[in-house]
């Protein structure tokens, strides 16, 4: 794609396309993450996207400057899907742990997308929201400003760095997946404790809990140390 992005009001298309829809923002986004889902991340060109939406790859000009501008829509799209719904309970500690597992949750649902979108900072309307609500958490919790925003940087952080890792997981072929989770039980459940009895004295824990995602722990550990730094305050 190219900088020839059209303003809002000139760029809506009232003819269906061959697929009948009509063109949009959102259809072209919730488009592109159907093909990433089926296709993997390298779905995401224009040529692919126009086939799918049975348009000439020219007419998402009309919407997205080029590739990056459309990742960044799919990346604060993402956001979005992870705030609906989401209301404040006035409990600090439940509210950011609400919200870090709806963002686990959101880019656990589209794997592809998330490891490219999980790192971007979009500027975008979703994106802009959910800044807002976290710090007016950490803020309503009677944080003073310098301390909120470093909780709300380590906070997002954390949530999107295992969101990411997390998606990479998923995004593997079900024979690597599957066997990444087996060198658990085949190598590390294996060693003997003579010279490995701190993995042999924990092995069968280590085969249990390595089956999940370790955010949600981390996550509670985080809470914990600013938990404690609230009281510190």
């Amino acid at each position: 794609m190219t900088e020839r992005v059209v303003p809002e009001p000139q760029r809506r298309r009232r003819k269906p396309t061959k697929q009948g829809m009509v063109l949009s923002e959102q259809v072209i986004v919730e488009t592109a993450l159907r093909l990433m889902g089926q296709h993997g991340a390298a779905a995401l060109t224009v040529r692919r996207l126009g086939a799918a939406l049975g348009a000439d790859p020219s007419a998402l000009y009309r919407y997205f400057r080029n590739t990056d501008d459309l990742l960044l829509a799919i990346a604060d799209e993402l956001i979005g899907r992870a705030q609906q719904g989401w209301r404040s309970t006035g409990d600090w500690r439940a509210d950011l742990r609400d919200i870090g597992m709806r963002i686990h949750t959101a880019y656990q649902a589209h794997p592809q997308a998330a490891m490219l979108a999980a790192f971007r900072t979009t500027g975008r309307d979703n994106e802009v929201r959910a800044v807002e609500s976290i710090l007016g958490v950490l803020r309503g919790a009677g944080f003073p400003d310098e301390e909120a925003v470093r909780i709300y940087h380590a906070f997002v952080d954390q949530s999107l760095a295992f969101a990411a890792q997390d998606a990479a997981a998923l995004a593997l072929p079900a024979p690597a997946l599957a066997a990444d989770a087996g060198v658990w039980r085949v190598r590390y459940g294996r060693l003997g404790a003579d010279t490995h009895p701190n993995i042999a004295a924990t092995a069968g824990l280590l085969i249990a809990d390595m089956r999940g995602s370790g955010y949600p722990f981390a996550l509670e550990l985080l809470l914990e140390a600013v938990a404690a730094r609230r009281l510190a305050l």
